[in-house]
This record gives structure tokens, sequence and C-alpha cells, in this order.
């Protein structure tokens, strides 16, 4: 029997590739120098795409290939895949929920403390012999006890909100509406308000259209001079230029970002910043959640196929 024709659009682990190759015939997007020839060349072949969700499929990739029957998205998120072009076309989409959710919350929170305790600055005033040349480093500000709010109480929200209140914080929220299983939290629908009752502001919600740049000047202007804002949802979700704007005029205390757009080249006066803790975008980066995020997407892909029920659909 024929493999099924698959699209790669983007590289994956060694421990993915090589499964993923002896299950369909892969075309590999990402290594070709001309794109556009690639596609005109095997779009008729492909019957799915696997992506990653920062890269996604846009209409003309969709477009291209005639055949295309489903998208299997690796990540949580898929605002980068054209979800209108799927629809016309009743293209199925999967992405890769729950398996990456504790990872993500994990690395939210150790951002947070990271930032708030100074600690990259205090490893190098270690090594660089400040400690030994010119005393103490100097203090910074305690988690604990503190106030944080949570924009998006979703599957990772959630998990963020259960580790704070290890830190006996008190824990706010925004959402769409207030939830039944968010025992002990406040519920404050205006992220406005909420961000103006919150020393840190966790922002955890999937992007869409609805949630663009929900973060805004308002919202920075809320959490105030004091105030950390930590992303580990969508860079989407903040307007950038305000963001920089006031990190710089320290409008904003500080902020602690794993997402950024136009990733990896990122606006480069987020390095010019040492109110700003940047990661590579890797909340979801461990060993075992990675394992786990590659055996769904082929898990969605040999679903469909064998015209089983897909694990994880989107649409």
């Amino acid at each position: 029997m024929a493999k099924s024709g698959i699209l790669q659009v983007g590289p994956y682990p060694q421990w993915d590739e090589e499964p993923l190759n002896e299950a369909f015939a892969v075309h590999r997007y990402f290594e070709a120098e001309d794109k556009g020839a690639l596609l005109a060349k095997v779009g008729p072949e492909v019957r799915g795409i696997a992506t990653r969700g920062e890269l996604g499929a846009n209409r003309a990739m969709i477009e291209a290939c005639p055949h295309l029957e489903i998208i299997s998205v690796y990540g949580v998120g898929f605002d980068a895949v054209d979800l209108a072009a799927c629809r016309e076309r009743g293209i199925r989409v999967t992405n890769t929920p729950d398996v990456l959710t504790n990872d993500v919350a994990d690395l939210g929170v150790a951002m947070m403390l990271c930032q708030s305790r100074g600690m990259i600055g205090a490893e190098t005033w270690v090594k660089d012999g400040s400690w030994a040349s010119k005393g103490l480093y100097p203090l910074k500000r305690r988690v604990w006890g503190r106030r944080a709010g949570v924009l998006g109480l979703g599957r990772i929200g959630f998990e963020v909100a259960k580790r704070l209140k290890g830190f006996d914080m008190e824990i706010a929220y925004s959402d769409v509406g207030p939830k039944s299983f968010a025992e002990g939290m406040e519920f404050i629908a205006d992220p406005v308000k909420l961000a103006e009752r919150s020393d840190f502001l966790f922002v955890t919600l999937a992007a869409s259209a609805d949630t663009r740049h929900i973060v805004g000047r308002d919202v920075i202007a809320a959490l105030g001079a004091e105030g950390m804002l930590i992303n580990i949802s969508r860079a989407s979700n903040i307007d950038e230029d305000a963001l920089l704007e006031a990190l710089e005029s320290g409008a904003l205390g500080s902020a602690a970002l794993d997402v950024f757009e136009g990733e990896p080249k990122l606006n480069p006066r987020f390095l010019k910043l040492d109110n700003v803790l940047v990661q590579p975008h890797h909340a979801s980066g461990t060993i075992e959640t990675r394992k786990a995020m590659g055996k769904l997407v082929r898990d969605n892909l040999t679903a469909h196929f064998a015209g089983n029920p897909l694990p994880t659909p989107v649409l």
C-alpha cells in the first residue's frame, strides 16, 4: 500500500523524523531552496501537512495542495493556520494540547521567579568578579504573598494559577466568563482592571483575531512601574510597540517573554533592555513533552488516513 504524501513544513527532532518518514511519503518543504517549485511539483501528491505552531500553513500553501485532507500542528497554537481556507475545503486541523500544558506553566513561573529575583544578573555578578570586588548584589523583589493576574484561564492558565497558590499569592483571572473550577480565585472581566490589581500579569490566552493586542497601552499602563508582564502564549496577544515604549520609559517595571513578533528575529530594542528576560520560545522544550507532541502529530495523521476519529481535532 502506497504511503500517504505529507508536506513537512519545519524540522522536528530526530526521534520524530524517523517514524514520520517510516509511516508517510514526506516532502521536506523547509529544505527546499525554491519552495514554490517544490509545491508546484509535489502539491498534487500531498494529502497531509505536518507543521509547527509558529509556522502554520497559509492559504497559498493550502491551495497548492489540491488533495489536502488534514493539517497536523506540532504545538497547541494553530493561529498561523488559515482556518478559513481549511473550512472552505473541509480540511481537518489538529494540534497537540494537554501534553505540553505543565511544562509551559512551569516555565512561566520560573520566568517570574528568575526575573523578580534577578537571577541572570546575579549569576553574572558572581562570575565577573563583582561579588568579590563590589560586595552584595542589589536587592530585588519578593514573589510570595503578592498579587498575580492570569489573563486566560484555560489549560495552561489554570496550571499556572495552581503553581502560584504554592507561593501564597492572591490570584485573579480574566476570561470570557467565570470558571466553576477557579476556586479561591477572583474573576475580573476587564483585563485593564486585572492588570491594575496585579503585581505579576501572566498572558496565557489562545491567539485569535479577538485577542490580538489585548495587552495594549491601557493594560500595560495599569500594570505599572512596579508590575511584571509574563507572556507564555503568543506574541500577537501583546502590542510590542506599546510594551517596548513602556519598558524603555520605566512605565512598566519589567517583562519576561518567551514569544516575539517575527521570531527568531525579534526587535533589537528588547536586547538593549535590562528589565526584560528573553527566552527562545521554548516553554514546551523538554525531551518528554516534545516526544509526546511528535507522537500526537503522527497519531492524528494516522487516525485520519485510517478513517478513525482524530485524537485532538481543531476542525
